[in-house]
């Protein structure tokens, strides 16, 4: 029973990770967005 907290711990670690990653990296997208060359390789069909 003593491994169930420790799993516990690295679910909410690594949720956080990818929470911290993904908005970190929507943040750069987001300034590349700004930039001219940027938005050309980003067409819309």
């Amino acid at each position: 029973m003593k491994r169930k907290p420790d799993m516990l711990w690295v679910l909410v670690i690594v949720f956080g990770l990818g929470v911290v990653t993904t908005g970190y990296t929507q943040s750069l997208w987001e300034r590349q967005s700004d930039r001219p060359a940027a938005s050309l390789s980003q067409q819309q069909p």
